[in-house]
């Protein structure tokens, strides 16, 4: 493809709302442009990128078996009622009527429209098991859309679904997806780890996370660099260090005007970790306590395994239930439902009074109150394994991937069952597996991207090769710079040919933004050799080549093994 009549709007400056390093050169190098928040066109690079990506994932996907539909972005209602979502997704959901007045939903998944479809086609033992998948838009009213891509209201998902007779046939189609995720990541050249997640909205017994290790990433995973645990920070579990307790026995302390734990912690010359921080949430209509230690924080997402949707408790609330100011409040008398971390099963430490300007010391946990224990606390970095003990490390990552044992929590309010051998009537058992390209795309340019620009992954290029043509005025190098493009053609090898009338500058600063794993340079010098200048992106060395050998050798330069890209971290 010539440059001249490709449309490539690059920019020098970076756009000014953007923060992630992906955002600002996928506009440097026009691969997008944004319409609205959350809202972006794909120009010709962005979307010559992500179809590489799909290509990839569709080869993937069809090596396990999977088979390929596409399913509307268009829902009626009723089918999302039916499982009980359409209640308990919020307003992140688009919801919208017919001009017949039926209520309609714009689709953020397809869970209950591939289920609603197996109702009605998949009838006996014989036609499991069944794996689709599409390729498809999804849309979600996100309360904040920003970085660029990795958070946005409508985007292109990956979405497959096994179909099973029990739970040990799902376990060979979840293992199916893990693998060909693998394989679809390392191909894409990123890096990445599984890691255990919550299955939150999707629901369902078990779920994994594709984490591509990243700055911009919004998510965060503990990982184990000794016997490989990887878990989400919204389930990640480890070993607290235990500081020094003092003696127990209960004694008030008055402590006026002091709330926080940074304020009692200096007020009684006593560390944040021999406090006990008491927060009161609402569990519907029920108050709970719920309790960490004082250098800790709750995990939001743990606390509602245990006791379901809450919400923080409103100051009169907080009084009513307690008879204090937020801040003063502790377990010790309190006739309510008590939640605490696993951590505070021993120890003797400071908790409020529930009476304001006053605190408790010496309380012992167990024998001054009882509470029901619970991981409800966050994990730090620097606390231990609990398996090896050997010190956890945190990493911020972009989610590229995820995979969900659903169960029978679609099939069975949507009536997809199926007849065993005997003639008897079951739940089909089912998964779900989700990959976002365009994530898989702003991944790689975080995780390579230089100075100069876009470094891309061979295979998921724009790409493979950036032609220079530095002076197309003059005929010898026009006519050297031509040859190469048809052999290289000829070969398969897909080419921007820059035959632009611009400064060299210009067509290098381009070729460098866009990154392209392979610059071929023919310019004054180049040519009156005879040769090639080729450089590999980022900062290879310059090679020269006679131009009878220059596609030759490009072909070899592309046709080298990248390395293994895939962090693979596998589970206890």
């Amino acid at each position: 493809m010539k440059a001249s009549r490709l449309f490539i709007p690059t920019l020098k400056e970076d756009p000014a709302e953007a923060e992630a390093i992906s955002h600002k050169l996928s506009v440097r190098a026009g691969l997008v442009r944004q319409l609205a928040a959350g809202l972006y066109i794909f120009l010709p690079l962005g979307l010559r990128v992500m179809e590489k990506i799909n290509r990839i994932i569709r080869e993937e996907m069809n090596a396990i078996g999977a088979q390929e539909i596409s399913m509307p972005v268009l829902h009626p209602a009723e089918v999302w009622r039916q499982t009980g979502r359409y209640d308990q997704i919020g307003p992140e959901m688009f919801r919208l009527q017919d001009r017949g007045g039926r209520e309609m939903v714009l689709g953020m998944t397809h869970e209950e429209i591939v289920t609603w479809l197996a109702a009605r086609e998949l009838r006996s033992y014989r036609d499991l098991p069944q794996i689709w998948y599409q390729i498809q838009t999804k849309l979600r009213d996100e309360a904040r859309p920003k970085s660029g891509v990795l958070r946005t209201r409508e985007f292109v998902m990956k979405d497959s679904y096994s179909f099973d007779t029990d739970e040990e046939a799902l376990e060979e189609s979840y293992q199916l997806h893990v693998s060909a995720y693998e394989r679809i990541f390392t191909r894409a050249g990123i890096e990445f780890y599984m890691v255990e997640s919550d299955p939150g909205m999707m629901g369902g017994a078990t779920a994994h996370e594709f984490m591509a290790p990243s700055p911009a990433g919004e998510d965060e995973v503990a990982l184990c660099p000794a016997c490989g645990y990887a878990a989400n920070v919204e389930l990640a579990q480890s070993v607290p260090d235990y500081p020094e307790f003092p003696e127990a026995g209960i004694e008030e302390v008055e402590t006026p005007g002091v709330r926080t734990i940074a304020e009692v912690s200096g007020y009684l010359e006593v560390e944040p970790a021999l406090l006990i921080k008491s927060l009161l949430v609402m569990a519907g209509d029920e108050p709970v306590l719920v309790m960490v230690r004082g250098d800790q924080e709750l995990q939001e997402t743990k606390l509602a395994r245990v006791i379901g949707e809450f919400r923080p408790a409103q100051a009169g609330e907080i009084r009513e239930a307690t008879g204090a100011d937020a801040g003063f409040i502790g377990p010790v008398g309190l006739e309510l439902r008590k939640i605490a971390d696993e951590s505070l099963a021993e120890g003797v430490y400071v908790t409020g009074a529930n009476r304001d300007g006053y605190h408790l010391r010496g309380v012992v946990p167990g024998e001054d109150f009882q509470a029901e224990l619970h991981d409800i606390r966050r994990v730090k970095d620097g606390e231990r394994c609990r398996h090896c003990n050997v010190d956890l490390k945190l990493e911020r990552v972009i989610e590229v991937g995820n995979i969900f044992k659903l169960g029978t929590k679609y099939s069975e309010p949507l009536g997809a069952t199926y007849l065993d051998e005997s003639g008897r009537e079951r739940p089909i058992v089912m998964g779900s597996y989700g990959i976002g390209p365009a994530r898989v795309a702003a991944a790689a340019i975080e995780q390579q991207a230089d100075g100069k620009g876009i470094v891309w992954p061979a295979a998921i290029a724009p790409f493979q090769v950036h032609l220079v043509l530095v002076q197309p005025g003059d005929g010898a190098q026009a006519t050297m710079a031509d040859r190469l493009y048809a052999e290289l053609a000829a070969a398969g090898i897909e080419v921007l040919y820059d035959e632009r009338d611009l400064s060299p500058g210009a067509k290098f600063a381009d070729a460098d933004l866009i990154g392209c794993p392979v610059r071929a340079t023919i310019g004054k010098r180049s040519a009156a050799e005879g040769a090639v200048e080729v450089r590999l992106r980022p900062g290879g060395e310059e090679q020269k080549f006679p131009l009878e050998e220059a596609a030759e050798a490009i072909a070899g330069l592309l046709a080298e093994p990248p390395g293994d890209g895939g962090i693979q971290a596998g589970q206890p």
